[in-house]
């Protein structure tokens, strides 16, 4: 996932996938109840000086939105009543301690009943999902997958005041720049009439709606399919937030009828860094060298794939194609896109993957990850940094040490691998 001071995506994601590894997964509206982490109490802030610097940015921040076009009364009404919320700063701050695999987060996101779920709003909506995927060429079991993951088909698209989560980032200074052209979006957004001030709700960090736009990607993307005048993704009828979600993927170049993937074996003794998502070739290629479906099926007709291995190989191989990428373009982590085009082949009856997740295998903690980043480091293996985070860098690091240790460069952090790191090999 991009950090929101890059974020492209309609919806925010919280933190990605760097293949392979462990996630802190986006979140996912609950079909069961929160897990709970125990943590020293916050000191209390000086809540009358804070509202008093607040008010001071609020003025700052007027004058701004004012001078790019934004109606007195519009900001004035937008603003009444609105003052910081300590609670988005707690998420905006917290770090999980604990992360769970890729394979705990597929089974939370493609749960039987997420897929029950979209097959009754395939039988209620098909008319509607089949009328946008004519409209927009984008498959329609995917519209729904997303719409699924975002908001549990619309059962929970976030309940806090949109203008007071950004108004709170924007004046708590370390999300300014994301927080005040969010804003400036939203107030343009409640200026054209799309949504009253009391309506617009969604997450702490500003996502709205049944599929979980921003602000900037709302103003550059959401469609009014009804032809009522207005953009309206948080109505009971979903019409217009799936048909945005359409459009969205179909600009950033979706292709109708390309899987997003498939499962896939690999021979024996393939390299496993060619299966970090990276190496685009013809299917046609990597059968050559022996990749096959996992399903007995050719590989023929899905063009360039490249070959992603969640697990390190020691679960399920993926080919993914460029829809895949497309589906990131929506929210940036490998695993919402595994989980998104998973969904959508469940809902349309498809079976679970054929290879097993390692499902002995533990996820790294935070303290973990960050002494793996530094024994590795201390190697001369550079994660370039050691912040607790497995990204891209971490994973290149640890490939490289594999190979000098003459093991399978799969690139994945286990326990196993900090033990060794730790005992000097």
């Amino acid at each position: 996932m991009k950090a929101f001071g890059a974020y492209a995506g309609p919806c925010l994601a919280i933190l990605a996938l760097a293949m392979p590894g462990c996630v802190s997964a986006p979140s996912l509206a609950q079909e069961a109840a929160p897990v709970t982490v125990e943590r020293a109490p916050a000191p209390r802030p000086d809540r009358s000086r804070n509202i008093a610097s607040f008010q001071a940015w609020r003025d700052g921040f007027r004058a701004r939105a004012l001078s790019r076009g934004v109606r007195g009364d519009v900001f004035d009404r937008a603003f009444a009543g609105v003052r910081p919320d300590p609670e988005v700063i707690e998420r905006d701050r917290f770090q999980p301690e604990f992360r769970r695999q890729i394979w705990e987060y597929i089974d939370r996101a493609v749960s039987r009943t997420r897929i029950e779920n979209g097959q009754a709003m395939l039988a209620r909506h098909g008319a509607l999902l089949r009328a946008i995927e004519a409209r927009y060429g984008v498959d329609h079991q995917i519209v729904l997958s997303i719409w699924g993951l975002e908001s549990a088909y619309g059962s929970f698209m976030g309940d806090m005041n949109v203008v007071r989560s950004l108004a709170t980032l924007a004046h708590d200074g370390r999300r300014r720049d994301f927080g005040e052209s969010q804003l400036l979006t939203a107030l343009a957004i409640l200026q054209a009439g799309d949504i009253a001030p009391a309506r617009m709700l969604g997450s702490w960090a500003g996502a709205m709606g049944h599929t979980q736009f921003i602000p900037t990607s709302f103003e550059a993307y959401a469609v009014d399919w009804t032809g009522d005048g207005r953009r309206d993704i948080w109505s009971d009828d979903p019409a217009d937030a799936l048909a945005s979600t359409a459009n969205y993927l179909a600009r950033f170049g979706w292709q109708k009828g390309l899987p997003w993937g498939v499962e896939v074996t690999l021979p024996q003794g393939f390299d496993l860094s060619l299966a970090g998502g990276e190496s685009w070739r013809q299917a046609s290629a990597w059968a050559a060298q022996g990749v096959r479906r996992a399903d007995g099926r050719s590989l023929d007709g899905l063009g360039d794939v490249a070959l992603i291995a969640p697990a390190g190989g020691r679960g399920p191989v993926f080919a993914i194609t460029r829809n895949f990428r497309v589906i990131r373009r929506y929210n940036n982590a490998t695993s919402y896109a595994l989980a998104v085009g998973h969904l959508g082949d469940r809902i349309l009856g498809g079976g679970p993957f054929l290879a097993s997740w390692p499902r002995g295998e533990a996820a790294l903690n935070t303290d973990e990850a960050v002494m793996l980043q530094a024994l590795l480091t201390a190697r001369g293996f550079d994660t370039k940094g050691a912040d607790g985070l497995i990204g891209p860098n971490t994973v290149a690091a640890i490939r490289a040490y594999q190979r000098s240790q003459g093991l399978a460069p799969d690139g994945f952090p286990t326990r196993s691998l900090l033990e060794r790191l730790r005992a000097g090999g």
